[in-house]
């Protein structure tokens, strides 16, 4: 009963939707990204950036006014890591914050001396455990470009990593998967890209992925979704982890 009353309201909050079908095409024109997705897989990737735009609160910052436009390519792009997955799978938090580029948040950290300072940097994005996904638009309007780079994907990414815990590149697998084969594929390509990143062997993978698993993990989603070729040339383990991870395979959607 409670699951049909649930699919009941799904269904009416897409019928609902203010936002018409051709202003749907037309973002999915302006997304090289999704070109290769087939009618029934467009549908419903359409359904879960409604749901996506209903459930959360999109919201501009530093007096950024948001059109439809603006959320439908930022939602299109958040919704694809989550195809096969479902929407539960960004449960837990509810905004998504826009600045019109780069911010500069103010953070104070505390040395082993016990001295505090204060450290800014600007940031293209930025994802917080059961907090915003925070975006500069001036990079997310840049995304789905199919350049390997993707600041949507990205911040996304690191949401699905947060579902069991702090973001560590290890977000919660599937039923019956090989926990092992996971971290073997990851820890390996981990330390092999960190040494690769000295001698400046990937020009075309974000040096920023060797920072941190949890960005590895996040940069790598990135790689997978705008340039599968490219992940499954320098690690095939890696693009077959994610590959059954987002029950996905663009190699086979983008050639």
């Amino acid at each position: 009963m409670f699951e049909f009353i649930r699919q009941w309201l799904t269904r009416r909050i897409i019928n609902k939707s203010p936002i018409s079908l051709e202003e749907w095409s037309q973002a999915f024109a302006a997304l090289p990204l999704l070109k290769g997705l087939n009618e029934d897989e467009q549908r419903r990737l359409r359904e879960l950036a409604i749901l996506l735009i209903h459930h959360k609160s999109f919201e501009g910052a530093q007096g950024l006014v948001l059109s439809h436009s603006m959320v439908m390519q930022i939602a299109l792009q958040a919704c694809l890591p989550i195809l096969n997955l479902g929407l539960a799978a960004y449960d837990g938090w509810v905004s998504v914050i826009i600045y019109p580029a780069a911010f500069v948040p103010k953070r104070s950290y505390t040395d082993e001396a016990g001295i505090v300072h204060q450290r800014q940097a600007a940031l293209s994005g930025e994802a917080w455990q059961r907090g915003p996904v925070i975006l500069g638009w001036h990079e997310a309007e840049r995304a789905g470009e199919i350049d390997g780079t993707n600041v949507v994907i990205h911040e996304f990414a690191h949401k699905l990593d947060m579902l069991n815990g702090p973001a560590d590149g290890f977000p919660p697998l599937h039923a019956f998967k090989d926990v092992a084969q996971w971290t073997e594929a990851f820890a390996s390509a981990y330390h092999h890209f960190q040494k690769h990143c000295h001698k400046q062997s990937y020009r075309d993978i974000d040096y920023y992925a060797a920072t941190s698993p949890a960005e590895f993990f996040s940069v790598f989603s990135e790689v997978f979704f705008e340039r599968p070729e490219l992940l499954k040339q320098h690690y095939s383990d890696v693009y077959e982890q994610l590959r059954h991870y987002y029950r996905q395979d663009p190699l086979t959607r983008l050639s």
